[in-house]
């Protein structure tokens, strides 16, 4: 074991690694990892592993938006989406905090630069998905994610002590014991750019690594996307949690063509696309929950035979199209087809992860000291099925609560350090020895 100098210890660093000492580090740079760092004191030294290029984070590709409070007289409609979709197994507490502080989240992005659409008046515009029993999410064109993750890491390339470590793979976590004799997580190890061996030392560690995409043939992730942040924790007896709830998208655009599925946003269905069968019927309400219409395209496909069903934007105003859905339409061009003239085919594909390393209310792991936040972790809001547009706004809230819950333990860990120093120095005073330092300590002089 080594001495961390605070009456804890950590394993022995190997000879040939190369040793980074920090405050916090944060596995992940989608909006969970940069958001908490962003909560962090700026005098604290953060380093952020991204395990590609920092764009290469599923927070990119979130198209639709993200969810809002509207007024109070929304609490209990969203309160009740959220728990209809989840199939009524979410964790009531963690869906009453990401509601209550969802209007906070908002404002700070917009402080932060983050565009939404806005009315003719300015006010922002707000628009439906599917499950949604009224308008209530904000979203920047087709690219609500895009926008709000390139802002978020601007700020914190902006922060004067983080660093971030690109095409950094976590492999491992560092354990050790605090003063008390307590397993605690020390940090982690990961694999450099250039394949060299780092042990990254910190009084925190944050697990924001995404979803299981990668695991998938057919995913609307990126194939980086592997479940690290998990099996890293099984390895150390970290409690999982809902292991097998696994989301399927129902609208991605079908193609022979290997690779990342395209993903047609769920908002598409809330301004009125709907879905049609070879014969041109409608087949299902498309405004249900994923989970339902996705059973319900898998159902006709096999009933008919068909490789996929078609989406139709004719409902939908050509205006709408082009301003709101600029970025669908043009990768549909790409790929042949003019959602302003005609269908589009679409399947389901994977797309998120509802289960994982299982933490409380702040965001914390059955391991002290370790965190986790975004699609790896289990907080419960989800339930079984997530809510459309949840996901950005569960991830920023419950990074934030992981944020608050360090700066507290660390408050509390300096407070006792402080205490624990004082009591020696009135030990060795009244023994007799009445040093500067012990002088110093006791009444608290600089």
């Amino acid at each position: 074991m080594w001495d961390t100098g605070d009456g804890g210890s950590v394993t022995a660093p190997s000879p040939s690694s190369h040793i980074i000492d920090c405050d916090v580090v944060i596995v992940g740079c989608g909006v969970a990892g940069l958001y908490c760092a962003l909560n962090l004191p700026a005098a604290l030294n953060v380093v952020l592993l991204s395990k590609g290029a920092v764009d290469e984070c599923d927070s990119m590709l979130a198209q639709g938006g993200i969810c809002v409070l509207r007024d109070a007289g929304d609490y209990e409609a969203f309160f009740e989406d959220t728990l209809r979709a989840g199939h009524y197994e979410n964790r009531l507490e963690s869906v009453d905090l990401m509601i209550r502080a969802s209007r906070p989240i908002i404002d700070d992005l917009i402080k932060r630069g983050v565009r939404f659409a806005r009315t003719a008046d300015g006010d922002l515009d707000y628009t439906r998905e599917g499950a949604h029993s009224r308008p209530r999410i904000v979203y920047h064109e087709d690219i609500t994610g895009e926008e709000i993750t390139t802002h978020l890491l601007a700020c914190v390339r902006a922060l004067p002590h983080a660093q971030i470590l690109e095409r950094t793979c976590m492999t491992d976590l560092i354990e050790g014991f605090d003063a008390s004799g307590r397993r605690v997580c020390r940090g982690v190890v990961a694999t450099g750019e250039k394949d060299e061996r780092l042990e990254i030392h910190a009084d925190a560690t944050v697990f924001a690594t995404g979803g299981v995409g990668g695991l998938y043939a057919h995913s609307t992730n990126f194939g980086c996307l592997t479940g690290d942040g998990c099996r890293v924790a099984a390895e150390h007896g970290v409690l999982l949690e809902h292991m097998d709830y696994v989301q399927i998208h129902p609208t991605t655009l079908w193609s022979e063509r290997p690779g990342r599925a395209f993903l047609i946003s769920e908002s598409a269905r809330g301004e009125g696309a709907v879905l049609l069968n070879d014969e041109g019927e409608r087949f299902v309400d498309e405004l249900q929950p994923r989970d339902v219409v996705s059973a319900a395209i898998l159902a006709e496909m096999a009933r008919t035979g068909a490789e996929h069903v078609w989406l139709s934007f004719e409902r939908v105003p050509r205006e709408q199209i082009e301003g709101h859905f600029t970025h669908i339409l043009e990768h549909c061009l790409e790929e042949g087809y003019d959602i302003r003239r005609e269908p589009i085919p679409v399947v389901p594909a994977q797309h998120y992860f509802m289960g994982g390393i299982h933490v409380d209310a702040d965001s914390e792991t059955t391991l002290p000291h370790l965190f986790a936040c975004g699609e790896t972790c289990c907080n419960g809001v989800h339930g079984r099925n997530r809510l459309a547009s949840n996901s950005l706004l569960e991830s920023l809230v419950f990074a934030q609560r992981a944020a608050d819950k360090i700066m507290r333990d660390r408050f509390a860990e300096d407070t006792a350090a402080q205490l624990a120093a004082a009591a020696r120095a009135r030990s060795r005073f009244i023994a007799g020895s009445r040093d500067v330092t012990d002088v110093a300590l006791l009444t608290g002089a600089e």
